[in-house]
């Protein structure tokens, strides 16, 4: 079958590779799409970040490169391992891609298995990913979805569930007011939870075209021009006692937008930080401590798929709108890569299809 698979920095070939055994109390998934994820640029211009090297393993999945790539996707059954019970050859399932040791409680009650040591991700650090055409995955990390969802729908569930862990960290809730900085695809999606919990939400964003998605796909409320007005001025007056918003969220690793997301808080605000700083930040410190603030950090999700899917198929949230383009795996880099990485403004999430089904 074809795999999109990482090699090295600026090195990702098109594999034939093996279909995969699907082994007892796993579940063998035809990928239908493939959603390409800020975290792969990082590993195509900056990696190995999340991916092994060719000669160190990774300590769980015990793989070294090449790895196949791709976490976020959506597909249907195709077999089912021995002792899977649950599920038929047939359904519709997304895949929480979770790489972790096996000596972790990651049961329905945990709160903190994805920050369990060397926790990683199927489609980084190996076990297959959703790049290539086939993936046999544990029935843990299998999450079944209604039929009526389209299928390309349902590969932006995981972005969407990292949007859905960060506003739970918030402890954002409905009547709150949100700033959120920066509109590329995790900041719409996390304002389209936001939304759906009943929050007045606030963008803030370069970017015209992506400014106009976010108002268009209904996620925002405001889309401000951080160039053209005063941020935290405009977001005190959308607050409806004049002090600012309740909650913001860093979408960015833009240290301005970090200080113009604490000035536009109310004291005892709360700011959660959601973007991968690969730099150390100039923080404001004393800020934090007069006004109050609670900083937060976030990463990934545990135990949220199930509340997500929830929430798209009960209509709350419409994922269509972020889909922005569709590609066959061989125009990965040139079409899907590229694209993103260098006119990334005018994309917000591009599918692939490992098969060439659907385009």
């Amino acid at each position: 079958m074809k795999a999109a698979r990482f090699y090295d920095r600026e090195d990702i070939r098109i594999d034939e590779v093996p279909e995969p055994t699907v082994g007892p109390g796993e579940v063998g998934i035809d990928v239908a799409w493939c959603g390409i994820c800020g975290t792969d640029l990082h590993e195509y211009k900056d990696g190995p970040v999340f991916c092994p090297t060719h000669s160190t393993p990774h300590p769980i999945s015990g793989e070294t490169a090449p790895v196949t790539l791709g976490h976020e996707f959506s597909g249907v059954v195709y077999a089912l391992g021995d002792g899977v019970e649950d599920l038929r050859v047939g359904d519709h399932v997304v895949v929480e891609p979770y790489i972790i040791d096996d000596s972790v409680d990651t049961g329905p009650d945990s709160k903190d298995y994805h920050l369990s040591e060397n926790m990683n991700f199927i489609g980084l650090a190996g076990r297959g990913g959703g790049l290539g055409e086939k993936i046999s995955v544990k029935r843990r990390w299998v999450h079944a979805i209604s039929q009526d969802l389209p299928l390309d729908q349902a590969a932006l569930i995981e972005p969407l569930s990292v949007g859905y862990h960060a506003v739970e960290r918030s402890g954002a809730k409905a009547g709150d007011v949100a700033v959120i900085g920066g509109a590329g695809p995790i900041g719409l999606l996390t304002a389209a939870v936001l939304k759906a919990i009943g929050c007045t939400v606030v963008v803030s964003e370069l970017s015209p075209l992506r400014r106009q998605k976010a108002l268009e796909s209904g996620v925002a409320d405001h889309a401000l021009d951080p160039t053209q007005v005063d941020v935290a001025e405009e977001v005190r007056k959308l607050s409806s006692d004049g002090r600012g918003a309740d909650v913001a969220f860093e979408c960015t690793s833009v240290q301005v937008v970090l200080d113009t997301l604490m000035d536009a808080l109310r004291p005892t605000g709360v700011l959660v930080v959601v973007s991968i700083w690969a730099q150390r930040s100039n923080f404001d410190i004393h800020k934090l401590v007069m006004k109050e603030i609670d900083l937060r950090g976030t990463i990934a999700y545990v135990n949220s798929h199930p509340a997500t899917i929830e929430l798209v198929e009960s209509g709350k949230i419409d994922l269509a709108p972020f889909i922005t383009g569709k590609i066959a795996v061989e125009n990965l880099v040139d079409e899907g890569f590229d694209t993103l990485i260098n006119r990334n403004e005018t994309a917000v999430k591009i599918l692939v299809s490992p098969s060439g089904q659907g385009l």
